[in-house]
């Protein structure tokens, strides 16, 4: 209850430092702390098999990663897991230490406006993993058994998941935490002694659940771009000489609909009946690209009006084409959200 209550009341807290979501686009690095829970570790060694106890130990991590713009990302971690031994089943004492440090590839992917505040996100990944021994030992009624200190490779395979929040006022820097499964795959082997005679030992199933806390920074990232208010009424022209249509289109499309194109139609014939000097007509997307993606696709449907105006009459000189991306939303959104009536094409008649 009283974790719940902290856990609660430093969400709240942390709320003003929060900024809207991005997906990452680009170079990007992160470097995360906290603690590794291994599971109990089986052993055999001189004819005998047990386990192997083990109690809860730091870990560390640094990554290095690239974003594709579209919540998908892939890096390459590097990680350090500490854990010591506090005694074996079956036995009057045993004791040791573990350290496991590699290099993982992960593939992750970023849930934007999933939820606000923060972003969540799953990944996998797989690498190899190196696992030191050290004072490893384990003592019994007329059995002494001791390993040499030594390190032996494993393949390794983890999933992750978590959620990070954007840090207002930094462009880029988010806070992070996650859950880290992680197992090695085969066994392991270990020179030792046992009654002081050479004898192996023998480990495997090795599993690991970290939890990590950190902070990731995107470089390149664009600042947040400030919420638009929505159009007053009072603020539409209200000149018999200047009129304006709306053209909207499907998600992440620039082919104009049958009902576009009667509206389009119904703007380039009323051109006629008013004496104008030009024909605006400027394009804008949703949220759901990236900044980027989206400049081009609003271009993209202004020209595609701006083409049809061409063939419903109007001369190409009187047409102006602007794109806007998603910098003047009509409804305004959190980053990602997919708003039908952001994407659109207006014609101003002027």
């Amino acid at each position: 209850m009283q974790f719940r209550n902290a856990l609660v009341a430093a969400t709240i807290l942390a709320l003003p430092l929060a900024a809207n979501a991005q997906p990452i686009t680009g170079l990007y690095v992160g470097g995360a702390a906290g603690v590794n829970i291994m599971q109990d570790e089986n052993v055999a060694v001189g004819g005998g098999s047990g386990s192997l106890n083990s109690r809860v130990g730091p870990a560390v991590s640094l990554s290095l990663g690239y974003g594709l713009g579209n919540g998908l990302r892939a890096e390459v971690e590097g990680d350090w897991r500490h854990n010591n031994f506090s005694g074996a089943s079956g036995a009057a004492n045993g004791g040791g230490t573990e350290q496991k440090y590699g290099a993982m590839v992960n593939v992750l992917y970023d849930f934007v406006g999933l939820v606000p505040v923060v972003q969540p996100y799953v990944g996998v990944g797989v690498g190899y993993q190196w696992v030191k021994e050290d004072n490893l030992h384990i003592g019994a009624p007329g059995f002494a058994a001791s390993a040499k200190n030594d390190a032996e490779g494993a393949f390794a395979y983890q999933a992750i998941i978590g959620a990070s929040m954007p840090v207002a006022g930094v462009p880029g820097l988010s806070l992070t935490a996650d859950y880290r499964f992680m197992g090695l795959t085969g066994d392991r082997t270990y020179e030792g002694r046992v009654n002081g005679k050479p004898a192996n030992f023998k480990l495997d199933d090795n599993y690991n659940h970290a939890v990590m806390f950190g902070v990731r920074y995107a470089f390149g990232a664009a600042p947040a771009p400030a919420p638009v208010a929505a159009p007053s009424p009072a603020a539409v022209p209200a000149s018999p000489v200047s009129r304006s249509y709306l053209v909207f289109f499907d998600w992440d499309k620039a082919d104009l609909t049958d009902r576009a194109r009667q509206i389009v139609s119904e703007a380039a014939a009323n051109s006629t009946k008013v004496q104008y000097t030009r024909l605006e007509v400027n394009g804008y997307t949703d949220a759901s690209g990236t900044p980027k993606y989206n400049q081009g696709l609003s271009v993209r449907r202004a020209q595609a009006v701006a083409a049809e105006l061409v063939k419903d009459g109007v001369p190409r000189n009187a047409i102006t084409i602007q794109g806007f991306g998603d910098t003047h939303p009509l409804v305004p959104t959190g980053a990602g959200v997919r708003e039908p009536q952001n994407r659109r094409v207006e014609i101003i008649i002027k």
